[in-house]
């Protein structure tokens, strides 16, 4: 992998408006691509997380989504780390495990990885959104957008439409902002120790264009909301 740090991505900070997440970007505020995303979703997707909460209680819910987040941060920031060259020996590495699960996603995914323009940099579509990529660049020849997951479990790819719908939204950003011609995401996923099972999941052609439009319909719908611009 080469780094080319073509582009200058913007600095941004983040912001809570009426319970909403926002970026403010150049002194203008927009919606998160993940709040547009949730906002929206269906009530199916809604009635099923509420189900799901219902089934094993608030407290229990709670202490999942918790260990969930932590765990995805912190493997975020090693994958990060490799990525810019800061890696540092993990003495813990053995019983670490948002260090193991990165480095399952850094041997088994990034090794197609052949251009790195950006890792966590901020993208945004003029006057519409914004939102944190995790890596930017050529992958096995294609411009693409790469996210990296955590999961409990193995996933099927209709359950994880959300994330092809974020990456597609990325991409549309960048390319307005930057003239580039990223046609392709990629989501790579690892589950916790013991098993450490590595997935990874491609969008590219007709399928990519129409998660696109759907975003689309999703910033329209979630402006018809009454959030502010």
């Amino acid at each position: 992998m080469k780094w080319n740090k073509q582009f200058k991505y913007p600095s941004s900070t983040r912001a809570l408006i009426n319970g909403a997440r926002y970026y403010e970007i150049n002194n203008k505020k927009l919606p998160s691509v993940t709040e547009i995303i949730k906002s929206t979703e269906s009530e199916d997707k809604r009635q099923s997380l509420k189900q799901w909460r219902d089934r094993i209680g608030d407290a229990e819910a709670d202490k999942i989504m918790t260990i969930s987040s932590e765990r995805g941060t912190a493997m975020h920031k090693y994958i990060e780390e490799h990525l810019v060259g800061q890696k540092h020996l993990n003495i813990e590495a053995s019983t670490n495990e948002p260090y193991l699960m990165a480095e399952k996603i850094i041997h088994d995914g990034l090794y197609s990885l052949d251009e790195l323009w950006g890792c966590e940099v901020t993208l945004s579509y003029p006057d519409l959104y914004a939102g944190t990529a995790d890596a930017c660049g050529v992958y096995d020849g294609i411009q693409s957008i790469i996210d990296f997951k955590q999961s409990n479990k193995p996933k099927k790819r209709q359950w994880i439409e959300d994330y092809f719908i974020q990456l597609a939204a990325y991409a549309m950003a960048h390319n307005i902002e930057y003239s580039t011609n990223i046609s392709q995401g990629i989501i790579l996923m690892c589950t916790p120790p013991p098993q450490l099972i590595f997935q990874k999941f491609v969008i590219d052609g007709e399928e990519f264009k129409n998660y696109q439009d759907k975003f689309l319909e999703k910033v329209n719908q979630f402006n018809s909301m009454g959030s502010i611009n």
